[in-house]
């Protein structure tokens, strides 16, 4: 599907990590172990000034690769999906649908 931005609702584990996802009236559980990893954005296009020892939040973006699947459908196919988590709000934005792999086993 490509690269865009809208809100979704996270649902997280103890450990931080998510657990579930709530995204256009669907709600989706984890199929696989979600990935995480940090990039940078362009704070200085977005902000006045960077505080001494700030970082997280305002230098990085945490984003997570998330494997879902449709709560409701235990057999349903698994969507891929990157997620950016704002540190200083807490909100949550889908970033990214990743196109769904094709089986190349298959022979024609």
């Amino acid at each position: 599907m490509g690269v865009f931005t809208q809100s979704v609702a996270v649902e997280r584990a103890p450990d931080g990590a998510p657990q579930g996802l709530h995204w256009n009236g669907r709600d989706y559980v984890i199929a696989e172990r979600p990935m995480r990893w940090f990039e940078r954005r362009r704070w200085w296009a977005e902000e006045v000034r960077a505080e001494k020892g700030r970082g997280p939040g305002l230098v990085d973006h945490e984003i997570w690769r998330l494997q879902v699947r449709l709560a409701r459908a235990g057999s349903a196919p698994v969507q891929t999906l990157d997620v950016a988590h704002h540190l200083d709000s807490g909100r949550w934005r889908l970033i990214r649908v990743h196109e769904v792999a094709h089986d190349l086993r298959r022979t024609a």
